[in-house]
């Protein structure tokens, strides 16, 4: 080791090994790169799918056909502690006082249903009968009696 040719040589190899790093690190330098370009990319698709999602449950649009409705009463007061208390006592009592009415106790369902029919505003609006393309006439189907022919011959 003692011979002076091979100084060169470790010098040469510190060199070559010093650039095979530089080499690597600029590799692991561009490999991060294009990965955090990549990453922004599907930040940007997520985005915007995301946002296309919202719009499709955007109902916004539909407010200006709806009735207004005014504001019902339960929303005017906070719901503090004290009010809470008051709230649950009273619904407590009503409870109790549906659970021992004799007409729930006979059939409860449809005590409901009463109540609701009593309570819930009436609709005037009739559903309109489709008619068929032939002027309301229904049209045999051929299934129906190749259908009834083999029931008629079962029996």
């Amino acid at each position: 080791m003692g011979k002076p040719s091979s100084r060169p040589d470790s010098s040469s190899k510190a060199d070559k090994k010093f650039d095979k790093k530089v080499q690597f690190y600029a590799k692991v330098r561009d490999t991060v790169a294009s990965l955090t370009a990549k990453k922004d990319i599907t930040k940007k698709k997520k985005l915007r799918s995301q946002q296309k999602k919202l719009k499709a449950y955007d109902l916004s649009a539909l407010s200006e056909f709806l009735p207004e409705l005014k504001a019902p009463r339960a929303n005017d007061f906070k719901l503090n502690c004290k009010s809470r208390q008051q709230l649950i006592l009273k619904e407590g009592k009503q409870l109790s006082a549906v659970l021992e009415h004799p007409a729930f106790q006979a059939d409860p369902l449809a005590a409901i249903h009463q109540h609701l029919q009593n309570t819930q505003p009436v609709l005037d609006e009739k559903p309109k009968k489709k008619k068929n393309q032939n002027g309301g006439r229904k049209k045999k189907s051929k299934k129906s009696k190749a259908l009834s022919r083999q029931q008629s011959m079962d029996i």
